[in-house]
């Protein structure tokens, strides 16, 4: 990995590009409270409230609800409790990068209109 130059890239190209591309997308989102990552994992909080990152109090079935709409939209994006995890390969191209946050975002935007509508 070394040799083929993988985790520099990481370093300095992909994983920043991943980074960039998850907070212009969901950075105001009305439903994420916090993203965080390094490289190429990411973490992205559901909230209630992103500006006090208040919690859902059904925090599992909210992460549980996002998983399945990124599963039924091909993304295989993780649920621990309220935050998504995301962590492509490390051979990942930006069209890939793109792709896989536009599918994140989807997912999510797809979550708050159920819990909109459920209200």
């Amino acid at each position: 990995m070394r040799d083929e130059g993988i985790v520099a890239r990481v370093k300095h190209d992909a994983g920043p590009y991943f980074q960039m591309r998850l907070i212009d997308a969901l950075g105001d989102h009305p439903i994420v409270g916090e993203i965080a990552g390094a490289g190429l994992v990411a973490g992205i909080q559901l909230a209630k409230d992103p500006v006090t990152r208040t919690r859902f109090k059904n925090g599992d079935d909210i992460g549980t609800l996002c998983r399945d709409f990124s599963f039924a939209g091909n993304l295989v994006m993780r649920a621990s409790h309220d935050r998504m995890l995301l962590s492509p390969p490390l051979v990942v191209t930006y069209g890939e990068i793109d792709e896989i946050v536009d599918q994140a975002k989807s997912a999510i935007d797809a979550t708050a209109r159920a819990i909109r509508d459920a209200a």
